[in-house]
């Protein structure tokens, strides 16, 4: 499951996820809470770093990619749950 998360407002994630037929959801993270959990986010104002985190079936954390090129990261992606 691949899900995104945005400190944008659930009305805000609808509009893009229609408008760009965005095959994902989206989460709203407006209290920055998940983000700063995952490293997104120090909680000062702004945007979120652009970063993945893979979460295996029992929840526990895989990886987490700080670094993200969006054309590499799906094959990047796969070939770490080849390894889980």
């Amino acid at each position: 499951m691949v899900l995104g998360v945005s400190f944008d407002s659930t009305a805000d994630n609808k509009a893009f996820k229609d408008k760009f037929d965005f095959p994902y959801d989206l989460l709203s993270d407006g209290d920055k809470g998940a983000s700063i959990q995952f490293g997104a986010s120090d909680g000062s104002p702004g945007n979120a770093s652009r970063v993945s985190v893979l979460i295996g079936p029992e929840g526990e954390i895989i990886r987490a990619y700080e670094k993200v090129i969006p054309a590499d990261h799906p094959e990047q992606v796969l070939a770490d749950l080849a390894l889980v």
